[in-house]
């Protein structure tokens, strides 16, 4: 109730981002719905286990979506004055992870209303069994079996919500952070350089071997050998680790040779946000080349027809992962508020504030573009062989 009520009284910023949670559950949802319906219609098919592991993506994408925009919720933040009324920061994470568990049910329950619909089991709405065929509309639906899939997104979010947001124990006579040092680098850019290199080797070498037909993937595409899509995940993990380092690394060298006002305020927001912004722009980066080497793929299998789920499924992929970007961002601007506040009291003119921004977006839009498009060639080119 407590995860209602705080629902219901949280800002309309907050509550569309819990209803595109709710949407993408909703598309994630029915994905899996169909994937059980194929598997009903075609009984000891392979293809059925194919379309169930490919959904393994969006549900993904769903449940990194959510983590964000719980971290993003002001109103599940510890404040002053809320442990002495039962509020402290284990419950509030149990909050969160329920709120979510709430987003992502709904959206659920809608994908399973209209899975049904589709099939013709829900009558009296346009579009009455437009699927009857596809969906496997003469075979019983096993009640069971919906609804453990449709259980997946909301349970594989709040999990990871309470995982994100559990308290932190301080260690016996450890000193409080200083707000004003800067945040260590992240650790993640040589792991993330050392994957992104082995997955482009795992491609290259996979896709020169002589091997057997490969997996098929979504859009009815033949795919290549198992060892490319795994060089390819090499390649994606690779470049979400890398993220955080390769920000960090823009901030320091924004800072070098005598910086001024401009330079040096851009470099240490950087510097301090590289964690929150540097993971979901590599993830965004390794989804844009993902796209663009299965674009290749398409191209040169020589089809042109896309079906609707291969298009719901790329479309919840790429709009959770740019939401969680715009989400990061957001938070980022929210916790550094107080900071450009003190600026401005200081004298710092609006352009100094505007001038830094767009000079964060700058670098690294030169950084990450170059980067993704390499990426995506190089992963392009042993797809298309």
């Amino acid at each position: 109730m407590l995860a209602l009520r705080l629902a219901r009284g949280a800002h309309p910023l907050v509550l569309l981002r819990r209803l595109l949670v709710a949407a993408a559950a909703a598309g994630t949802g029915f994905l899996l719905l169909c994937a059980l319906g194929h598997a009903l219609g075609h009984p000891g098919s392979s293809g059925a286990a194919a379309r169930l592991a490919w959904c393994a993506l969006p549900l993904a994408a769903t449940v990194y979506f959510a983590v964000a925009v719980a971290r993003s919720d002001p109103g599940t933040k510890p404040r002053p004055g809320l442990s002495s009324v039962g509020l402290g920061p284990g419950r509030l994470m149990v909050v969160s992870a329920m709120t979510t568990a709430v987003a992502c049910t709904l959206g659920s329950m809608v994908a399973l209303l209209f899975f049904l619909h589709l099939r013709g089991d829900l009558t009296g709405l346009p579009f009455d069994g437009a699927a009857a065929d596809l969906l496997a509309a003469d075979r019983p639906l096993p009640l069971a079996a919906a609804l453990t899939l449709l259980a997946l997104a909301p349970l594989g979010a709040s999990v990871a919500v309470a995982l994100t947001l559990r308290p932190r124990r301080a260690k016996p006579g450890a000193q409080p952070p200083d707000p004003d040092a800067p945040p260590p680098a992240p650790g993640g850019l040589p792991w993330g350089v050392a994957l992104l290199a082995a997955g482009l080797a795992v491609e290259t070498y996979a896709s020169g071997a002589d091997a057997a037909p490969g997996l098929r993937m979504p859009g009815g595409i033949d795919g290549s050998p198992a060892g490319v899509l795994t060089g390819w995940a090499l390649t994606a993990v690779g470049l979400a680790l890398a993220g955080p380092g390769l920000t960090h690394l823009c901030g320091r060298l924004l800072q070098a040779v005598r910086p001024g006002a401009l330079r040096l305020l851009a470099g240490r927001v950087l510097m301090r946000e590289a964690r929150r912004i540097g993971q979901p722009l590599g993830v965004v980066c390794a989804v844009a080349s993902g796209a663009y080497a299965l674009t290749t793929l398409h191209a040169a299998g020589g089809r042109a027809d896309i079906g609707p789920l291969t298009t719901l499924g790329a479309l919840l992929v790429a709009g959770c992962t740019v939401l969680t970007l715009a989400t990061a961002a957001a938070e980022s601007r929210h916790a550094r508020a107080s900071t450009q506040a003190a600026l401005v009291r200081l004298g710092a003119p609006a352009s100094l504030l505007r001038g830094s921004a767009a000079l964060r977006t700058g670098v690294l839009a030169a950084t990450f573009g170059p980067l993704t498009w390499l990426v995506a060639q190089l992963s392009a080119m042993p797809l298309a062989r």
